[in-house]
């Protein structure tokens, strides 16, 4: 909104051609969304704790130290990330492109699923939730619908096509198969995000560095001259998702104010199955998929962790952790959960320099 009020005016006041970089109203973004998180975050606490008073449903055969640490803080704090993220971008992005309104209308789509899969928790006591099948006809769904809006909103013979990280020239054609597989990885990069969430602190650290990673390549995707020059694919208007990273960005930091240990609120599916198909929406769109699995590759080995302990468990009766995902593997061998957490958060900023690194090894 602040971009269509003051661009018009930009000839007339030379102080405000600022409004015209994507950089600057990226930085707007961030500082916005965690100021925001700050003016609502403590009275969303206290009311979140009001209507919840036995707080998050602790999984019964996780680590006992959980019902000890855990028990009674209130879940649902994706609300603080959303309002926070939404209100900066509708602020600081440039509202007639295209890309913003998928990758928001899909993170809040996400962001509606897991508020309900949460309430269904809080209200029947249990850590179940919605079905499996239901979130994942939600969240495919959806997804499919934004990937081809997607391919419409790119329009040139690419948009169909999966570049390679590393070759230059290798693109894979996936033709009508392009939609359900843009599809496939919101629904895995949010899945993967919620699977990760389940210590103060681990999954907002790792989202912030890949929404910040992602805003450096939306901003080099959208830009003709450092496109041609790095060689990935140019995507014109995506330049713009810079600002909506940098507004998640701002709200997960804003977040971890709240969710440090000893976390006063988590972000429960509400958050973890929103930003996670934020990112994903954002990697479809700038043509960067298997860049986020690189970048977010935290999150891929917490959700392979699962999947290999699952059938292993079916095939052989044998678990090969202590307990799935792979951060309750670590807990159940005495790791201490700030020894995890800050250790994760090292492996997912080594992972983002690799995945960034990528733009440049053609």
């Amino acid at each position: 909104m602040l971009y269509s009020l003051l661009f018009p005016l930009a000839d007339q006041f030379g102080a405000l051609n600022v409004i015209r970089y994507i950089t600057f109203r990226t930085g707007g973004a961030v500082m916005t969304a965690l100021l925001v998180s700050f003016w609502i975050g403590p009275s969303l606490i206290r009311w979140l704790k009001k209507k919840q008073r036995e707080g998050q449903p602790i999984r019964l055969d996780g680590p006992e130290s959980h019902l000890l640490t855990k028990k009674g803080t209130p879940t649902m704090g994706g609300v603080l990330i959303l309002l926070a993220m939404s209100t900066a971008t509708l602020f600081w992005a440039d509202l007639r492109n295209g890309y913003v309104w998928v990758a928001l209308i899909v993170t809040l789509g996400y962001g509606l699923i897991g508020f309900a899969d949460d309430y269904i928790k809080l209200t029947k006591r249990s850590s179940g939730g919605l079905s499996g099948r239901m979130k994942l006809v939600g969240q495919g769904g959806l997804g499919l619908v934004a990937a081809i809006v997607l391919v419409l909103l790119d329009g040139s013979p690419s948009a169909t096509a999966l570049a390679v990280p590393v070759f230059k020239e290798l693109a894979i054609p996936l033709g009508l198969a392009f939609p359900l597989f843009g599809a496939l990885v919101m629904m895995g990069s949010s899945n993967a995000v919620n699977l990760t969430d389940g210590l103060d602190g681990l999954a907002i650290v790792p989202v912030m560095i890949a929404a910040g990673s992602f805003a450096v390549i939306a901003y080099l995707a959208g830009n003709t001259i450092f496109a041609n020059y790095l060689g990935i694919p140019h995507v014109p208007g995506t330049g713009e998702l810079a600002v909506f990273c940098g507004a998640i960005v701002g709200a997960s930091l804003g977040f971890l104010w709240f969710n440090a240990p000893p976390a006063m609120v988590f972000m429960g599916d509400t958050g973890s199955l929103a930003t996670g198909g934020a990112l994903g929406a954002v990697a479809v769109a700038v043509k960067h998929e298997l860049v986020l699995a690189i970048i977010g590759g935290l999150f891929v080995l917490e959700a392979v962790s699962v999947i290999v302990q699952v059938a292993s468990f079916k095939l052989t009766g044998r678990r090969v952790f202590r307990m799935a995902p792979l951060h309750h593997h670590f807990e159940k061998k005495g790791w201490q959960e700030p020894t995890i957490v800050i250790r994760f958060w090292i492996i997912a900023m080594v992972l983002a320099l690799i995945g960034l690194s990528t733009l440049k090894l053609r």
